[in-house]
């Protein structure tokens, strides 16, 4: 019987290995594409608390199209770099405001290494926190000017 291996996707990670992830046991292998372990650090990054937004500025602009179309891009803002049992993260993220950007940074590191590590099985070796921006409260506001004349 016949196995294709599927092949990583390159569009959203960085990768320093050529082939998936894979993971060898008694009973068989596991193959873990890079773009499955960005979309897990992705959805832990946003589940962070104080995190507004993944990306930069034109990532957004190119994540609100496609949201508007009905899609949703879970490694938007993710970067990952994966080798045999290790990976580094990179993550750019919209913080809060008010909120300290150092815990907000940490809850991110965390959140990430804890779910990559627990759901993929591979070691975390550093996860790099970029804040790009910073969301006020005021930016959701729709306010229309009144009308000078009625």
């Amino acid at each position: 019987m016949a196995t294709s291996t599927p092949t990583p996707t390159t569009a959203t990670v960085t990768s320093t290995t050529s082939s998936p992830t894979n993971l060898q046991t008694a009973l068989g292998k596991t193959v873990i594409n890079d773009g499955v372990v960005a979309k897990v650090a992705g959805i832990a990054a946003r589940e962070a608390r104080g995190v507004y937004a993944l990306g930069g500025g034109a990532a957004r602009a190119f994540g609100a199209i496609r949201e508007a179309v009905g899609g949703v891009d879970q490694t938007q803002g993710i970067s990952v770099e994966v080798g045999e049992t290790q990976v580094a993260v990179d993550v750019t993220i919209v913080a809060e405001y008010p909120l300290s950007l150092q815990d907000v940074a940490d809850g991110v590191r965390s959140g990430v290494i804890q779910a990559v590590e627990t759901i993929v099985g591979l070691q975390v070796t550093e996860v790099n926190v970029t804040v790009n921006d910073v969301h006020l409260p005021s930016d959701d506001v729709d306010e229309t000017p009144e009308a000078r004349v009625q």
